[in-house]
């Protein structure tokens, strides 16, 4: 009798179908496998199934036998990914807001294959976020791999850079006009990818996001530029001070506050900061910050046991802003 095409693949077939098919409370007996081994049109005797497992557990498969007169069989023990695991990755990609819904599908889907076949359905789950709006941009990926392909080509990169505008539609700033940037770093901040580069036009660092960029190429005959200045810049620090990534002047600011509120300092700007005891269980500590609208309203949101006590010019660009949002409600 002639032998299929898939003969020679026989191995890699059982393989698939403990994979697929078995963990530790499902077992497949060698008559089981030769069963499955037919819809693959391979042929398969007892003796040889014993001697292709024998030699997939050589290789280094952890595939245990159990020996029972009733549900014993084979199943592959060891996965390269425990279940746990797996419920964070899901868990991960279903909140990320930076990752678009039918891209989670998809990811989600092949992180369910790294599972059992039945832990796998586990993984079939829900994780809701209050207020989750995810990206609509499918090319983010696509944007963050030729991102990193120019820092590692040392090259810079032009782009066009999107906004939304009120018909909910994404289109060019600056009439379409495209970006030239020297690439330098990629953060993830408040859950959306920031590319972090060397403007070369206007000669200074900035920073977009990936997902609103559009029409990427790597300038591959250019060098990037802004090396002396990224020398000086420490990345995770000029993440933690630019709130929401909304540029600002930088500025050592003193503030007020109880010391049980000081978590809430901490995990913004680091343990870097300088803290100091006052009265009544109060603290002063010393923050770098870019100053924007984005600190001022984060500062409006701590409530008033908040206070800034230094600059004198940064206390009053604060109460101007404040002032500017009341002068809304007259």
């Amino acid at each position: 009798m002639a032998k299929s095409a898939n003969q020679k693949m026989k191995l890699l077939y059982i393989l698939k179908i403990l994979t697929e098919k078995t963990d530790e409370n499902h077992c497949m007996s060698a008559q089981e496998i030769i069963a499955d081994l037919k819809s693959y049109d391979i042929s398969a005797e007892r003796k040889s199934i014993y001697d292709d497992i024998e030699c997939l557990t050589s290789f280094g498969y952890d595939i245990v036998h159990v020996k029972a007169r009733t549900g014993g069989g084979y199943y592959l023990a060891s996965r390269e990914f425990e279940l746990p695991e797996l419920k964070l990755l899901v868990d991960a990609v279903q909140a990320s807001r930076f990752i678009t819904s039918k891209k989670s599908r998809e990811l989600i889907a092949k992180i369910e294959k790294l599972a059992g076949p039945f832990e796998g359905k586990q993984l079939q789950r829900q994780v809701f976020v209050a207020g989750r709006v995810k990206t609509e941009n499918e090319s983010i990926y696509y944007n963050v791999d030729q991102i990193h392909k120019a820092i590692q080509d040392n090259s810079p990169i032009t782009f066009t850079y999107l906004s939304w505008n009120i018909k909910k539609e994404l289109q060019p700033r600056r009439e379409g006009k495209k970006y030239q940037v020297s690439p330098w770093a990629l953060t993830w901040q408040d859950e959306n990818y920031y590319l972090i580069g060397y403007d070369d036009e206007e000669e200074r660092i900035k920073h977009f996001r990936v997902d609103k960029m559009s029409r990427i190429t790597e300038l591959s005959d250019h060098k990037r530029k802004g090396m002396e200045a990224f020398r000086e810049v420490d990345i995770a620090e000029y993440t933690n001070r630019t709130f929401g990534m909304f540029g600002g002047e930088s500025e050592i600011v003193t503030l007020r506050l109880p010391g049980s509120m000081i978590g809430i300092i901490l995990d913004r700007f680091g343990k870097e900061i300088g803290i100091r005891n006052l009265e009544n269980e109060m603290v002063s500590v010393r923050v770098k910050a870019a100053l924007s609208g984005q600190f001022y309203g984060w500062l409006t949101g701590l409530g008033n046991q908040v206070s800034i006590t230094a600059p004198e010019y940064v206390k009053k660009e604060y109460m101007d802003f404040l002032q500017k949002i009341m002068e809304n409600y007259k």
